[in-house]
């Protein structure tokens, strides 16, 4: 059974059982036509919904979903998702980053960050300048910054270290 969350405050258990849909143990029948790749419309107790898929990420198992223009955030926990959780093992993927280094050599244009700051995953880090173009460098993962390697103006080398992190 999958439990699905709606704007982090309703909760649906969800499954299909022998082709029909189950929602909170109770079977539910709906009419869906496909309107597009992303779009469908869906008739349930006689009400008409138009449904529209924004925004999906499969490795977080998160969605913005459209309800005749209404966008609800939808977060999906599956029953190994619970099974793993359970047995404390959740986290297993999450990736342990000691430090940042320079992809390409350049000059530190700007430090978006300092030591102590917590980042979360695709927060700006640094501005580094390589080839007339300017790269920002993002946090991998969620982390707090132990340490600045450089300064503002450093030319440096590619594997340079630029952060590190506790």
């Amino acid at each position: 059974m999958n439990k699905v969350i709606v704007n982090d405050h309703f909760q649906f258990d969800i499954d299909i059982v022998n082709d029909v849909l189950q929602v909170n143990q109770q079977s539910v029948t709906i009419d869906k036509l496909k309107l597009s790749g992303s779009s469908s419309h869906i008739i349930h107790q006689n009400q008409s919904y138009n449904v529209e898929v924004v925004n999906f990420d499969a490795s977080e198992k998160l969605a913005k979903i459209k309800v005749n223009g209404t966008e609800y955030d939808v977060q999906v926990t599956t029953e190994l998702d619970q099974l793993l959780k359970h047995l404390g093992m959740d986290n297993l993927n999450a990736n342990k980053i000691a430090q940042i280094k320079a992809p390409m050599p350049g000059l530190v244009l700007n430090l978006l960050v300092k030591a102590g700051d917590e980042v979360k995953k695709g927060d700006s880090l640094v501005i580094l300048e390589a080839m007339k173009m300017e790269n920002i460098i993002k946090a991998p993962v969620d982390a707090v910054v132990k340490k600045i390697e450089v300064a503002k103006g450093d030319k440096i080398e590619k594997n340079t270290v630029l952060i590190q992190f506790t």
